[in-house]
């Protein structure tokens, strides 16, 4: 009898991390066929996860083009998945979380009638352009999906109460920490030069990324006065910026920090380093989600560089603090965790309620029973 076949789309990095464990627990029970689906929306950046994790995809849209636009892309993802997943003819869809690519996956799987099995389902901020358009593609992506795989209680109930119904739902925790804990793992060495000495000398560490569409323009901007004051009146930082790939980001970050003394503005790290680079760190700033949830695990506080969460776990459990983008905030708050050993200590301590590294296991086995 031949196996059920289920297809894996993501194209991002963040999903690409999120969804390599599940992948993996798939193709360990050898009980399903699993197919990989990648648009591209990411190209170098995915391609690195893609080979830490041993990842070939059956099939690769590389949907992107230069600054292309949301609609632009929405309308290359949906032609493009279309012919793939006819082909294929899947009983299921996996995508994960809230890019674009979820989105049209999922509804190009929905005009097919195929199940979708959405991982990370559930986290909302309330406000449906913030963070934007990443709030409405998850929200859409419920409504599309036939289950739902909570990453913790909050999620689950923000599902329970759009009256999604319970036994769709499963509880499983973040799949981000599986392959965190799996990149720990795998020993690694900087190779010499300016970070690999800045890692290894006296100064602390603070690690920023910034590249949310709802930042683009003067709120990046701010966040680079703050670090520039930041750095100016801490002597014993660094700061080391990872920045995206995005021409408008990169523009704008290049021209508020570039020559910086104590600065450091880095291309995108493959996640192994990232991984290695957040360890080592003293604090971190991000509007990145799965920050807010990695980081925590290795005991770096996050200072949150946007007006809102999804993942109000983060700021409850105290392990996260969101700052948003007014440069005094930036600083005072980031001031005082690196001028405040208690303050640090309380933050750097607190329990993580993003999961125990079995999230993927569980997810596995849950798609399994559905489709036997």
């Amino acid at each position: 009898m031949a196996r059920r076949c289920v297809v894996v789309a993501f194209g991002t990095r963040p999903e690409a991390i999120k969804l390599a464990p599940v992948i993996r627990r798939l193709r360990e029970r050898d009980v399903l066929d699993v197919r990989v689906l990648v648009t591209g929306q990411h190209r170098e950046m995915l391609d690195q996860v893609l080979r830490l994790f041993d990842i070939a995809p059956d099939a690769d849209l590389d949907v992107m083009l230069p600054r292309q636009l949301l609609d632009q892309l929405t309308c290359r993802v949906l032609s493009g998945i279309a012919p793939v997943l006819d082909e294929l003819a899947p009983d299921a869809v996996i995508v994960q979380g809230d890019t674009t690519t979820t989105f049209v996956a999922a509804l190009a799987a929905f005009y097919r009638g195929v199940p979708v099995a959405h991982v990370e389902a559930g986290l909302r901020t309330g406000t449906p352009d913030c963070p934007f358009p990443e709030e409405m593609n998850r929200r859409l992506t419920t409504r599309l999906a036939t289950w739902h795989f909570a990453a913790t209680i909050g999620a689950q109930a923000n599902l329970l109460a759009e009256g999604v119904s319970a036994d769709s739902i499963s509880l499983t925790g973040n799949t981000v920490i599986d392959a965190l804990f799996e990149a720990l793992e795998v020993p690694f060495v900087f190779p010499p030069g300016r970070l690999a000495d800045a890692l290894a000398g006296d100064m602390r560490i603070v690690l920023v990324t910034a590249h949310r569409r709802e930042n683009w323009g003067e709120p990046i901007r701010d966040i680079c006065r703050a670090l520039r004051r930041l750095v100016e009146v801490n002597e014993d930082i660094v700061i080391v910026f990872s920045v995206h790939k995005n021409p408008v980001v990169r523009e704008a970050v290049d021209t508020a920090l570039r020559g910086v003394e104590r600065v450091m503005l880095l291309d995108p790290l493959e996640y192994l380093p990232f991984v290695h680079l957040m360890e080592a760190s003293t604090l971190v700033l991000s509007d990145s989600g799965g920050m807010q949830e990695e980081a925590p695990s290795l005991g770096k506080p996050v200072l949150v560089l946007r007006q809102d969460t999804e993942r109000p776990e983060a700021v409850e459990c105290g392990v996260a603090k969101v700052v948003g983008t007014d440069p005094e905030r930036i600083f005072t708050e980031a001031s005082s965790l690196l001028g405040d050993a208690a303050a640090y200590c309380q933050m750097a301590r607190a329990s993580n309620p993003f999961g125990d590294g079995h999230a993927a296991e569980r997810i596995a086995g849950v798609l399994e029973s559905r489709l036997s």
